[in-house]
């Protein structure tokens, strides 16, 4: 493990520190702060000339200032003369901007890609991105990792009934998703059919499936506003259910989310995982963060390795 350096900015160093605990590695020491006028400022403290570099730094908000300090670290990586180096984003950020779905939008999520790789990187790790094709958009090599095994864990712990569970994509571009989770959990599945009224609103019309007397458990890649899983909570219990967990691979957890997800009484808990830094959420008792550290780190070992991590990323098959 001599050859390789692991280093990150602001956005989650917490997590930065979990995963060079796995590899019993000490983070490399790098500045990164601010001028006074705000420009970011860099300076990679240790030799990396020749090492194999890995910059843990999801683009998660303040997404910005997190995406700048990302592309200067790179670029001080390449200057410093790096053999190799690999943007580790456990979230990434503007994924939601994948398609040119209305008339003169842009496709933000194709131009941070270029941006990544103009800046320096080499490949790509990736945590549940928003669209799987957003691989695509890179012209380097992306290995793409799953959080399912880990938040399934935490339900595994409960030793809930499997017959009495039911997996609900909260849309219809969710079931591919929910479909592995129902087959990892054993459990049914169901989907909620609604209706968008806004960006940031919703409307559930119907529920699809097999729900009454049931434990739902809704899955999805982002939670932000936390309208969607509200919106499919209350319309799950109107069809019968009798409690709500909610599997999310990336809590943003943004404006009044904690306070609609603490007075919703059908959600039971959120279970998030830490690509995002938490802390907000640690004052709310509904909340529960695991970590997918150990999954990090042992992408980054394999791939410095030059090992195979097709075992890591590989999709549950339904």
């Amino acid at each position: 493990m001599n050859g390789m350096a692991i280093f990150t900015g602001n956005a989650n160093p917490t997590l930065a520190k979990e995963i060079c605990e796995c590899l019993k590695k000490s983070l490399t020491k790098v500045i990164v702060g601010r001028f006074s006028e705000g420009e970011v400022r860099v300076q990679i403290q240790e030799n990396i000339r020749g090492k194999d570099v890995f910059i843990v730094q999801p683009t998660c908000p303040p997404s910005n200032d997190n995406l700048m300090e990302l592309l200067i670290l790179m670029d001080a990586a390449r200057r410093a003369s790096a053999n190799r180096i690999t943007a580790v984003l456990p979230y990434y950020g503007y994924a939601r901007q994948d398609r040119k779905d209305q008339p003169r939008v842009p496709i933000t999520a194709k131009l941070i890609a270029n941006m990544i790789w103009v800046a320096g990187a080499n490949r790509v790790l990736a945590m549940d991105l928003h669209a799987s094709q957003i691989q695509g958009f890179f012209d380097i090599p992306v290995d793409h990792l799953y959080a399912i095994n880990t938040l399934c864990d935490y339900i595994d712990r409960k030793k809930m009934d499997a017959a009495k569970m039911v997996v609900v994509a909260p849309d219809v571009g969710g079931v591919k998703m929910a479909r592995a989770y129902a087959k990892r959990l054993r459990a049914g599945l169901a989907i909620v059919d609604k209706r968008r009224m806004s960006p940031e609103k919703t409307e559930v019309m119907h529920i699809l499936g097999d729900v009454k007397g049931k434990v739902a458990i809704i899955v999805d890649d982002i939670v932000a506003t936390a309208g969607s899983m509200i919106e499919a909570s209350e319309g799950l219990q109107k069809k019968g259910v009798t409690s709500v967990y909610a599997l999310i691979s990336h809590g943003i957890l943004s404006g009044n989310s904690l306070e609609r997800i603490k007075n919703c009484s059908i959600i039971k808990e959120v279970i998030i995982s830490n690509t995002i830094p938490f802390e907000k959420a640690k004052g709310n008792p509904k909340i529960k963060v695991v970590s997918i550290a150990p999954l990090l780190a042992e992408a980054i070992q394999r791939i410095h390795n030059e090992e195979s991590v097709s075992s890591l990323f590989e999709y549950p098959k339904v």
